[in-house]
């Protein structure tokens, strides 16, 4: 038993002296890197920091970043990218010593990550420990991970403040909550920074070669400001940045029988203010137009969020609603009853994808738009898959593409004809890649 309990001892003293060790290291790779940028926010994470580390680039200052969002991705100095690996698919905060510790080999000005906590208590932990960043971005406060951060839209600004750092600076563009937001600065001894879309002009807007937003811009440009990088410079760094690979996109396919198709993936934008705001928009630019149908992907870890797309219905108006994933069930009930006749229960993972997409297709309107929410994990993946096994549609102008780049001049929003998101622009290196 005496030596039981030595081999106890001895190994909890060898864990304790690892893990010291380790800190230690991990702390080291941190003091390499004399700006950090932690972007927290419940939605536009990804593009902020693609957007904050192309104004950074532009300005001169070997910037390293790292992504979490729908493809979580490491982004080197040269603006090429690669995946971040996981052991099992499975995310975990810890991965971020290993990102640092690698964007510290670089020696670089910056780093730009995006925050992968979502429960409050590691939300602290990764700012307190593992990031320590010297500035913080709180892009916005929305209805999303409330079982996590809830139950209400305060109790997740209060949440998400956990990530604002200690006698740093934070930058936000949220509005209806900046009063709380600036009284959790305030007990962080933290200056915070409101970055205003309104000055971004629709002129600054129309460089882009894909959707984003104006606040993103905003908040790119203040944290560019705050480092000494001029606007003019920071703009041309930002249209250079190479989008996230989940960014708002339109395309248009033909199918096997002649219909006419435009898909819009808007499964990055799964909070119901977002996934109405980017769909209205699009309806608006003559991105897509009506007949409209609607996919909901269903996932049994996300139930409310299921829920939430349900009821966002009545406001979209579609024609049909396809629900897929699992279990379908929590959307459909969500659909209040007087469009609940509309929602067509397509299987969801119990179809194989081929059978699934065929009965879809069959049920759309020969010139019709499909919309896709909520999450594009499981059953999302392979709608998308399928849809782009079908042939490219042509780029005829219609009557609504006419009308278009006008309105798209008008609120400050690129527009391609055809497909809605241009290519992202690449450098050599990263075709190499």
């Amino acid at each position: 038993m005496l030596f039981l309990y030595t081999v106890l001892m001895v190994s909890c003293v060898v864990l304790l002296v690892a893990g010291v060790i380790e800190q230690r290291r991990h702390f080291a790779s941190l003091e390499r890197i004399p700006t950090r940028v932690l972007v927290n926010g419940i939605r536009g994470k990804s593009s902020i920091t693609r957007l904050c580390a192309g104004a950074l680039r532009g300005g001169g200052l070997t910037t390293v970043a790292k992504t979490t969002g729908t493809a979580a991705r490491f982004i080197h100095p040269d603006a090429t990218e690669e995946p971040v690996h996981r052991k099992f698919g499975i995310a975990n905060v810890a991965e971020q010593i290993g990102i640092v510790r690698r964007a510290a080999m670089y020696r670089p000005d910056a780093l730009v990550i995006e925050c992968m906590a979502v429960m409050p208590a590691l939300q602290e932990i990764n700012q307190s420990k593992l990031i320590r960043s010297t500035i913080g971005v709180l892009c916005n406060v929305r209805e999303d991970h409330l079982a996590e951060m809830g139950p209400t839209l305060d109790d997740v600004a209060r949440s998400l403040c956990r990530s604002m750092p200690e006698r740093g600076v934070c930058v936000t563009a949220e509005r209806d909550r900046l009063a709380i937001l600036q009284e959790e600065a305030a007990a962080r001894n933290c200056v915070l920074v409101h970055a205003d879309p309104e000055k971004v002009t629709d002129e600054e807007m129309r460089g882009f070669g894909w959707f984003t937003f104006k606040e993103n811009v905003a908040i790119a440009l203040t944290v560019a400001g705050l480092l000494g990088v001029d606007r003019a410079t920071a703009l041309k760094g930002m249209y250079d940045a190479p989008p996230d690979p989940g960014v708002l996109s339109v395309e248009r396919y033909r199918t096997e029988d002649g219909k006419k198709l435009r898909f819009a993936n808007v499964f990055a934008a799964n909070d119901p203010e977002s996934t109405l705001m980017n769909i209205r928009r699009l309806l608006d630019l003559g991105a897509i137009h009506r007949p409209l149908s609607i996919v909901i992907n269903c996932r049994p870890d996300r139930v409310e969020r299921n829920g939430q797309m349900g009821r966002l219905i009545p406001e979209l108006a579609p024609e049909q609603v396809f629900v897929i994933g699992h279990p379908v069930k929590s959307a459909i009930d969500a659909i209040p009853p007087g469009w609940r006749d509309r929602a067509v229960d397509l299987g969801g993972d119990r179809r194989a994808p081929e059978e699934l997409m065929a009965e879809l297709l069959g049920r759309l309107a020969p010139d019709s738009s499909l919309v896709a929410i909520g999450n594009i994990h499981g059953q999302g993946e392979s709608l998308l898959e399928q849809l782009a096994e079908l042939p490219a549609g042509d780029s005829e102008p219609s009557a609504d593409d006419a009308a278009a780049p006008t309105v798209a001049a008008a609120v400050g929003i690129p527009y391609q004809r055809g497909v809605f998101e241009p290519q992202a622009r690449q450098s050599p290196g990263e075709e190499d890649r």
